[in-house]
């Protein structure tokens, strides 16, 4: 279920100028969809859709698409292989990792390029990453959640 209802939003925000969860919950149901706003809310983190400029002075949903998906998958792998565990304080989440894996798994994080991220500072086993908001670093931390059970 969840499977074709990416993929329809995926068509939906393709073909139109899908602003606000609303109408895409709206084009959904018209689909033959029932969701929730917290079921939305999810499947837009989950796709990775973002809002850019239509340039009639609103916006519309888009799928960000990485450039490389080989080079992402390498970035994801360090991640994976570096990391122990990750704790917010306000708005900066603390990651540990493996001893000398620090800088590796925060150029990985750079790479990635989560938009959530202002900068990482790297240790030896630990990594401080400043976040935009305190609700960014709850959005990152679920995120890197997702991309360790892949």
């Amino acid at each position: 279920m969840k499977q074709n209802r990416h993929q329809k939003i995926a068509e939906l925000v393709s073909r139109y100028e899908i602003e606000t969860q609303e109408e895409l919950a709206e084009k959904l149901k018209e689909a033959g969809f029932t969701v929730t706003q917290a079921t939305i809310s999810r499947d837009i983190r989950q796709m990775n859709l973002s809002k850019l400029p239509t340039g009639n002075g609103r916006q519309k949903y888009v799928i960000l698409k990485k450039e490389n998906e080989l080079l992402s998958d390498k970035y994801i792998r360090v991640l994976r292989d570096g990391f122990v565990s990750m704790d917010m304080a306000q708005n900066i989440l603390v990651m540990r990792t493996v001893s000398g894996m620090a800088m590796a798994v925060a150029a990985a994080l750079d790479a990635i390029h989560f938009g959530e991220v202002v900068g990482c500072i790297a240790g030896d086993d630990t990594i401080m990453i400043a976040v935009r908001s305190v609700e960014d670093t709850r959005i990152l931390m679920g995120k890197i959640r997702e991309l360790m059970k892949q």
